[in-house]
Parts: structure tokens; C-alpha cells; sequence
């Protein structure tokens, strides 16, 4: 996550498990859709970003615990994201752009400009720094932006792992095309192919360019999934759901997507959370003492340093 957006809007306090119907209105078979949540919209900058998860109505869907939509939107020449280093643990930030480039650089000493359409998984678990910024190039020119990050929790088994940077060129994913479906396939399973991008948790995300009238069946195989429009209405059980927001799917039963005018569509989701999970700030883990451990490590200078990088972002009061 861009933690320059999390200054603006913390997320401090949240505790979170995987979720249940109880005080929802209940459902019928015939209901596709079981949530709908209209992301919260702040503008940082000249940049406009779009939060999913977690909401009121849904904490998590699958591993996914964070879902922020960035832009799309236009940086002018001479200007740029500078998200300076901050830390994270127990849980993989998976970065996916439409459009632009992000440099990335951590405290194991990656340094990398994130391209549009590759995967780029960053390990937190027991901890990890890194920093968000544009890119020289981009810098020098007006240049877009415009993608998702996403958080993932790390199992309890995993939530001390050691940290690592996996970058996935686009080339390296799977990809597919069929009746007016172009497909690629960014984690999980999916019609006998298999994502390399890794993670301790059966999980699917796939980014979709339906043609019009284009029609895809999203199969009942896992317990938790969700589809998010980046740019046109999509239609679900013959109900018309505007682009640019989360639909969680009702567990149990295949789901189709109509996408009449043509449709950008990620679809993610996957097992339920093993246990409940706590997010402050940057930091997710399942026990609320690692997480004020975190905050002192933070506080003390503990933590592993960017290479190079003297700034750093504060802990937030709370």
C-alpha cells in the first residue's frame, strides 16, 4: 500500500476475521451478489485513490485484506508520488498496474520500476521497509497511473517468514483468449493453467478484457470471491452493478459476467482466513502484541533500513 494515502486516511484499530451472514438480510438462491460496497474516494494530490477493503460491510475476501484502486490519473511533468520508507509485517503487498510505473526499493535491496501488467509480490512477514516513488523517467514527462494494491494476510503459519521482493514480468503470467475474453491470470488456478506467483494460501485474481457481450462463469470452487470493474457496468443475474465497485459473490453457486459494453474485470478471492487478524497502520498480524511490538521497533529505529534512503514516515498518533 502507498502509505503516504494511509498518513491521509489511517486505518487504526481494525480487527477483522473472515466474514459470516449474521446481521445481513438474508438471501435467496437467486442472489449472485451477496455484498456491494462503494469504495471511500480520496484525492492525494493530483492523484485520486479508491478504497474497498476493508469496509463496514467486509473485512477480507479470501487472503485479500486491503484493496485500493490508484487513479487513473495524470501526474504532470516534474511531479511525481513520493512515498517515502515504511514498514510492514505479516502480510504480502501484491502491486498490479494498468498504467504508469512505480520505483520500488526495500531494505534487502531491491531497487525496481514496477511496469504495467507484471505482478510484484512483496513479502512483509517478520518485517520489511520500502518506499513507492515515481520513476526518473516518469518524472520528465506528464505520465499516468492507474492500478491496484492489494494486501494479502499471511497465514499464521507464515507470519514471521523471512522477507522477500518477487517481481513477475507480464510475460511470465498466463494468458488466454476466449470467446471475446482476454484473460491473464495474475494468481491461483485457473482452466489448467497455474500462476507462478506464490502464496501460502489458495487464492485466485484475474484480470479480464471482456469484448462486448462477452459472458464469463466464475466457478463455485472457492468460498470467498469478489469482482471489481475498473471501467465499465458489468451485468450479474441480469442486474446492471456501475464499474468501480466490489462485488462479493454469494458462496456455493458458479456466477456469470455480462460485460454488453465491454469490460476491464480483476476477480479475486480464495480460502477464508485461518483466524482473526489485527491491522494498524501498515502492520496485520493475528496477535495484537506483534503488532505493538511492531510500533516500538518502528518508533526505536529497529527496523531494517532502504539503502541509500535517509527519510522515513512516522508512526501515526492514535
Amino acid at each position: 500500500m502507498l502509505p503516504k494515502w494511509n498518513e491521509s486516511v489511517p486505518l487504526l484499530g481494525l480487527f477483522f476475521c473472515h466474514n459470516s451472514s449474521h446481521g445481513k438480510p438474508m438471501k435467496t438462491q437467486q442472489d449472485a451478489v451477496d455484498t456491494q460496497i462503494v469504495p471511500r474516494t480520496s484525492d492525494i494530490g493530483q492523484m485520486q485513490v479508491k478504497r474497498a477493503l476493508p469496509s463496514k460491510q467486509m473485512r477480507s475476501v479470501g487472503s485479500f485484506v486491503f484493496w485500493d484502486q490508484m487513479g487513473p490519473g495524470e501526474l504532470l511533468a516534474g511531479s511525481g508520488i513520493d512515498v517515502r520508507p515504511h514498514p510492514h509485517i505479516g502480510l504480502a503487498t501484491l502491486t498490479y498496474l494498468c498504467a504508469g510505473n512505480i520505483q520500488h526499493r526495500d531494505s534487502l535491496g531491491s531497487d525496481m520500476v514496477l511496469a504495467p501488467g507484471a505482478a510484484n509480490l512483496m513479502i512483509a512477514g517478520s518485517g520489511i521497509v520500502h518506499s513507492e516513488r515515481s520513476d526518473d523517467r516518469s518524472r520528465a514527462l506528464n505520465s499516468e497511473l492507474f492500478g491496484i494494491q492489494s494486501w494479502l494476510a499471511l497465514p499464521q503459519s507464515h507470519e514471521e517468514c523471512e522477507p522477500a521482493f518477487l517481481p513477475y514480468e507480464e510475460a511470465m503470467l498466463p494468458s488466454w483468449q476466449d470467446a471475446g475474453v482476454e484473460g491473464r491470470l495474475i494468481m491461483g488456478s485457473w482452466s489448467g493453467m497455474r500462476s507462478p506467483v506464490r502464496f501460502p494460501a489458495e487464492n485466485i485474481y484475474l484480470d479480464l478484457q471482456m469484448a462486448q457481450q462477452a459472458r464469463l462463469a466464475i466457478p463455485a470452487d472457492l468460498p470467498e470471491r469478489a469482482v471489481y470493474s475498473l471501467d465499465r457496468p458489468i451485468r450479474i443475474d441480469g442486474i446492471v452493478y456501475p464499474a468501480e465497485t466490489l462485488l462479493v459473490l454469494t458462496p456455493g453457486r458458479e456466477v456469470i459476467i455480462e460485460a454488453e459494453t465491454g469490460a476491464r474485470v480483476l476477480v479475486f478471492g480464495g480460502e477464508p482466513l485461518d483466524a482473526p487478524r489485527h491491522l494498524w497502520w501498515n502492520f496485520v498480524s493475528s496477535r495484537p502484541e506483534r503488532i505493538e511490538q511492531a510500533k516500538r521497533d518502528w518508533q526505536s529505529g529497529e527496523f531494517a533500513k532502504v539503502p541509500g534512503d535517509t527519510e522515513w514516515i512516522p508512526l501515526p498518533e492514535a
